[in-house]
């Protein structure tokens, strides 16, 4: 017979068990996602929102594998040394099955050698710089968002047309900024050989003085500008260029101008004519898209930004990988990542077993003014499997995993 004793230690042993169990052993399967809400809330409080309708969406379906999911989130403070710390405690602590998230490329990059050293699945969401999948890849980091060199290579077809020589480049000082101009720099020199690049500013990020930025951009006289500013960086620039008359007759192409993050801030100072990648909420009828904002609209009482598509599209990347793989293993969820295909509100998208960058596309216009408001105009799609070098060059790019 047992004793008192015996017997409640073996129901403290049961519970601790319980308490030990790994994500899969749970009756819900949880999803570690850091990101940087503090400091980045303009795209990440859409994000956010957009990755709690998905699961809404997951678990009133039935959820996946028998299990309802559970997003387990953490911010990072921007820091890569926190996000470090907060992925550990997200796979130590809460157990989670994988991570998900990040935004400013520094923070993806570190979390990306992170889940190596662990041999964790990294999918990261927002992270544009073009190492976390070429110069730095490794076989446990894939990313959803169209890369820096995709977003400058779905512009520089209309750089290149407008055959403007001068070119002055602005561009916050990290991993991001540095990434973009490297690859617009390259992708201009190969249409346009002639081309000069007469000035460049490089701001620390959220601390651009704009005033003395666009002076000596003015004082360069260039034909033309690229600028991969966004947030209030960027929205200072505008200001302050406007005033100094930095734009009249200058050609502006800005790598994320047309986000409603951060076009709709400006209202009616947003630059009327340059060119962007964004997101035309507001025009896009595709099936995909109609059934996602309506969804959105009706849940929010509110119109998507960018950072919606990226948080929902995340998750439902994430879900396809676990149903793919049939267990969380992580040698099956490696498996069913590399060459993933499933459809987001932009349409059908492929993990490329080549290097883990999804095909996620991106719109391409102008900014123009519509009721005091800037809009994206004359805007069209990109795959971004079209915006993406040939195989061979991401083969010398990429190490062995």
């Amino acid at each position: 017979m047992l004793t008192r004793n015996r017997l409640l230690a073996g129901v403290s042993a049961l519970a601790a068990a319980s308490l030990a169990l790994p994500a899969a052993a749970q009756d819900t399967i949880k999803i570690g996602e850091l990101n940087s809400y503090k400091i980045f809330a303009a795209f990440l409080d859409p994000y956010k929102k957009g990755w709690e309708m998905a699961v809404d969406e997951v678990n009133a379906a039935g959820g996946v594998l028998g299990k309802k999911i559970e997003i387990v989130s953490r911010d990072d403070n921007g820091n890569p040394a926190d996000a470090v710390r907060v992925a550990e405690e997200l796979l130590s602590r809460e157990k989670v099955a994988f991570l998900i998230g990040t935004f400013p490329s520094n923070v993806g990059l570190a979390v990306a050698d992170f889940a190596k050293q662990r041999k964790t699945l990294f999918i990261a969401g927002e992270p544009l710089t073009d190492k976390i999948v070429w110069d730095n890849g490794n076989a446990y980091t894939f990313r959803l968002r169209t890369s820096t060199y995709m977003q400058t290579a779905m512009l520089i077809p209309d750089a290149a047309k407008l055959k403007k020589k001068r070119w002055a480049i602005v561009y916050p000082n990290y991993e991001y900024g540095t990434s973009a101009t490297a690859a617009f720099k390259k992708l201009l020199k190969q249409k346009q050989p002639d081309v000069e690049f007469v000035a460049e500013q490089a701001p620390p990020l959220g601390k651009i003085d704009a005033g003395a930025v666009a002076q000596a951009l003015a004082d360069a006289k260039p034909d033309a500008i690229f600028s991969s500013l966004f947030g209030p960086d960027l929205a200072k620039f505008v200001r302050e260029g406007s005033q100094r008359g930095l734009f009249k007759g200058v050609e502006v192409f800005d790598l994320l101008g047309g986000e409603p993050e951060y076009l709709d801030p400006l209202k009616d100072e947003a630059p009327v004519g340059w060119y962007v990648t964004g997101y035309p909420w507001y025009g896009i009828d595709t099936p995909e898209h109609k059934k996602f904002l309506a969804a959105y609209q009706a849940r929010y009482k509110d119109y998507p930004r960018l950072g919606s598509i990226v948080g929902y599209s995340l998750t439902m990347a994430a879900v396809a990988a676990i149903k793919k793989a049939g267990s969380l293993d992580q040698d099956k969820l490696l498996a069913a990542m590399s060459g993933l295909q499933l459809t987001i509100p932009f349409g059908p998208i492929t993990f490329r077993a080549l290097d883990h960058q999804s095909t996620m596309g991106a719109y391409v216009g102008r900014i123009g003014l519509k009721d005091g408001k800037g809009i994206m105009t004359d805007w069209h799609f990109v795959d971004g499997k079209d915006a993406l070098p040939s195989d061979d060059e991401v083969k010398k790019m990429r190490p062995a995993n």
